[in-house]
C-alpha cells in the first residue's frame, strides 16, 4: 500500500499518542509500494512507446476512425512539419510536444510522444513490450503479494470501508481544505484514504491488468469473452489508457500529500516502516 499521508485519532487519544513510534508498514507493503512505483513508471514509458506505433485511441470494438476518442499525426506545410494532437475531431497544433517532436536520435520526426516520454526513448516496439511485459508481471506479484500478506498480517481490515466512514467524508474533505481543525475520528487510514485505497487497489488495479491481458493476442485468442467484455481490443485499449491516466493521477495526488503533511515521517515510514504519530495520528482500524 502507499503511503499512509496523514492518518488520525479520536481527539481525546492526540494527547498521548503523539510523538509515539509506531510499526506501520510490514516489509511487504514496502516492498509493493516501491515495486508499484517503479513499475508504473515504466509501464507508463513503455506504454506510450507502444501506443506511438498505432497512435490513437478509438471506442470501438475495432479500428474506426468515425469513432476516434484521441490521435495524434503530422502534417507538412509551406512553414515546416506541424504536430496535432485530435481530440474527438477537434485539431489542436502541438508541434515539438505531441505528433511532430523529438526522435531521440537529436532530431524531431513525426511522434504522438517524445522520445523522453518513452522507453526505450528511440521508437523501437519490440523493446517496449519487452520492457511492458516484464513490468506488467512486477506490478501483479507485487499486488497479489501485498493483498495476500495484508490480509494474513490482519492489517487489510484497516482499509475497510465501515458505514460510518461515508458520513465522514465530507468533514475529511473539509479537514484537508483547512476549512476544519481537526479531522473527523478514525483510525490508521481516514474515511478518504480508505475510499481512496479501496478504489485503487480492488477496481483500478485489476481493471488494468485485465484490460492489459486483452491486449494480448495470445489471451484474446484463448480468452475471447474476456476481450468481448471490454467491448473489444479497441475498447480494451481506450480503458487501459483511461486508467493509466487514472493512476498517474492517484499518484500524483498521492505525492503531493505527501510533501504537505510531513515529507520526511512518511518517507521514513515506507523506507523502515516506523512512522512518529503527530496531533492527529491514530492506528488501528
Amino acid at each position: 500500500m502507499t503511503a499512509g499521508v496523514h492518518a488520525g485519532a479520536l481527539p481525546s487519544d492526540a494527547s498521548h499518542a503523539q510523538g509515539r513510534r509506531v510499526y506501520r508498514h510490514g516489509i511487504a507493503a514496502r516492498t509493493a509500494h516501491w515495486t508499484w512505483t517503479l513499475a508504473i513508471l515504466v509501464l507508463m514509458m513503455s506504454g506510450l512507446q507502444i501506443f506511438n506505433a498505432a497512435p490513437y485511441l478509438d471506442a470501438s470494438d475495432k479500428s474506426d476512425p468515425a469513432k476516434r476518442v484521441l490521435a495524434f499525426d503530422a502534417q507538412n506545410t509551406a512553414g515546416g512539419p506541424v504536430g496535432y494532437t485530435i481530440v474527438f475531431g477537434h485539431r489542436i497544433p502541438t508541434t515539438h510536444v505531441f505528433g511532430y517532436t523529438d526522435d531521440g536520435m537529436g532530431a524531431e520526426s513525426p511522434r504522438a510522444f517524445p522520445a523522453w516520454l518513452t522507453l526505450p526513448a528511440p521508437q523501437d516496439l519490440a523493446d517496449g513490450r519487452r520492457w511492458h511485459l516484464f513490468f506488467a508481471w512486477a506490478f501483479f506479484v507485487a499486488w497479489v503479494a501485498y493483498l495476500i500478506s495484508a490480509a494474513l498480517r490482519g492489517t487489510l481490515r484497516e482499509l475497510v470501508m465501515r458505514p460510518d466512514d461515508f458520513r465522514k467524508l465530507r468533514p475529511m474533505q473539509l479537514y484537508y481544505l483547512r476549512l476544519r481543525k481537526e479531522p473527523p475520528p478514525h483510525g490508521t487510514y481516514n474515511p478518504l484514504q480508505k475510499l481512496t485505497y479501496n478504489v485503487v487497489l480492488f477496481v483500478f488495479f485489476p481493471l488494468f491488468i485485465l484490460t492489459g491481458l486483452t491486449l494480448s493476442p495470445a489471451v484474446d485468442a484463448a480468452l475471447p469473452w474476456l476481450t468481448a467484455l471490454f467491448g473489444g481490443r479497441q475498447f480494451a485499449r481506450l480503458w487501459h489508457f483511461v486508467l493509466m491516466a487514472l493512476l498517474l493521477g492517484y499518484f500524483g495526488t498521492h505525492l503531493v500529500l505527501v510533501l504537505t503533511t510531513g515529507f520526511w515521517n512518511n518517507m521514513r515510514s515506507m523506507i523502515t516502516g516506523w512512522f512518529v504519530l503527530g496531533e492527529h495520528d491514530g492506528v488501528g482500524p
